[in-house]
């Protein structure tokens, strides 16, 4: 397992936006083997830009491991999902330009519930459209990913599937679109801090372990939350050593995602984090 960061870590869609380039001096600094790139957080789409992230990831010695990307395929207008579909494609050749070998994915979530912050405090639950169901949901999600499919393999980069609320709130949700379209070119983010237990169709705001471990072997990246100074939308107390473990009874071998999540200042919550991330992966 390697240890990398988000550049998420240092803006979370607040003020302006820290600068790539300057995440990656900080991952260097940190020694950190890469970093992920979060695609609104790049400050162009220009060729000139690519080519100076790429330059400068490979002289601060670092990979780019991943382009985190936003769409939402939960669309009843099929003509709203091809947009989706085609913003997708469009990163997915952003992702080829920069060397990425992987994009994260999201399902796309009903929108019923239309604050970002209120759908936190309700744990990610959210009712359908009305006159619409789940299982109308995840075959456009299915039908949208595997429209793709043929882009992701042909440019060679792996669809990294989130478990990102909405449809992926959850490892059997998740796990419904990956094995029905069984690729090698779609597989799981394990994003450890977005998997909660429900019950009865409450969330227990609790790191749900056992759906961790039926999405460890799906897993070609791992997001690691963290909380120093309290979580922006919540706080979870996460034991990364049964996570370790977890991940170990797999042999997963890719990167550890450090998305640090609190309102500590990321320049002393984010090097917290990666001493946290280490000690408790053995890194």
């Amino acid at each position: 397992m390697r240890l990398g960061v988000s550049t998420y870590s240092y803006w979370h869609f607040r003020g302006e936006r820290y600068p790539v380039e300057k995440v990656m001096e900080q991952a260097a600094n940190l020694g950190l083997a890469g970093v992920e790139i979060l695609h609104m957080q790049m400050e162009s789409e220009e060729p000139v830009y690519l080519r100076e992230l790429k330059r400068t990831a490979f002289s601060l010695g670092l990979d780019i491991y991943c382009l985190a990307i936003h769409q939402d395929f939960v669309q009843p207008d099929p003509e709203e999902r091809k947009r989706h579909i085609d913003h997708t494609k469009h990163c997915l050749q952003i992702a080829y330009e920069l060397g990425i070998p992987a994009i994260r994915l999201n399902s796309g979530r009903w929108k019923t519930v239309p604050s970002f912050d209120e759908l936190m405090k309700r744990g990610g639950i959210e009712p359908p459209i009305e006159g619409y169901t789940e299982a109308d949901a995840f075959g456009w999600v299915i039908g949208a990913i595997e429209n793709c499919l043929p882009d992701a393999e042909r440019y060679g980069i792996v669809l990294a599937l989130e478990n990102h609320w909405g449809l992926t709130a959850t490892a059997e949700g998740t796990l419904k679109i990956v094995n029905s379209l069984n690729s090698q070119w779609l597989k799981v983010c394990l994003d450890i801090g977005n998997l909660l237990r429900y019950e009865n169709g409450q969330v227990l705001w609790e790191p749900d372990y056992e759906g961790m471990a039926q999405l460890a072997s799906h897993a070609i990246l791992v997001h690691a939350k963290t909380y120093f100074g309290g979580g922006e939308w919540y706080t979870l107390d996460i034991d990364y050593r049964r996570v370790g473990e977890i991940l170990r009874q797999v042999n997963y071998q890719g990167y550890i995602s450090l998305e640090y999540e609190g309102k500590e200042d990321p320049q002393t919550g984010v090097p917290k984090s990666i001493d946290l991330l280490r000690e408790a992966f053995k890194l």
